[in-house]
């Protein structure tokens, strides 16, 4: 079997064997001619599947997703603790719980979450009132 790794990090995998794929870095790909050329050439490579490691930390969101759109293959997905699923209409209910968790909008946390985006606009409408007053005052007194 054939496994190649997209990865951000410099160094192989403790336990990656090179005879058995290849790595694929995405420093190496800087500008949109060298993504198109590396999403061609892994579209080329005819995978069966991508697997896609879901981890509570936001690392390569943007080009896992990327990958799955312009590859084109089944997509399995990985979390931190093992759990996996595909990602299919089959599993539209797994997949928005996934979702929820991830953002904070299931369980408990869920009415926290809600509340901060309830009080978000009149936060944010405040430090502005708060800014033009200062600046206001600040006017003033120079005259």
């Amino acid at each position: 079997m054939r496994a190649d790794l997209v990865t951000c990090y410099a160094g192989v995998p403790e336990h990656f064997q090179a005879d058995r794929g290849k790595v694929y870095r995405i420093h190496n790909y800087p500008d949109s001619r060298a993504r198109g050329a590396f999403y061609s050439e892994l579209a080329s490579n005819r995978y069966n599947m991508i697997i896609m490691i879901c981890a509570a930390q936001p690392i390569m969101t943007k080009w896992k997703w990327m990958l799955v759109a312009r590859v084109r293959k089944k997509v399995l997905i990985l979390n931190e603790n093992g759990d996996y699923f595909y990602f299919d209409r089959g599993n539209l209910n797994t997949i928005r719980e996934f979702v929820l968790f991830r953002a904070g909008m299931s369980g408990a946390v869920a009415v926290r979450t809600l509340g901060r985006l309830m009080a978000f606009p009149f936060a944010l409408l405040y430090l502005i009132l708060f800014a033009a007053v200062v600046h206001l005052r600040r006017k003033l007194r120079t005259l």
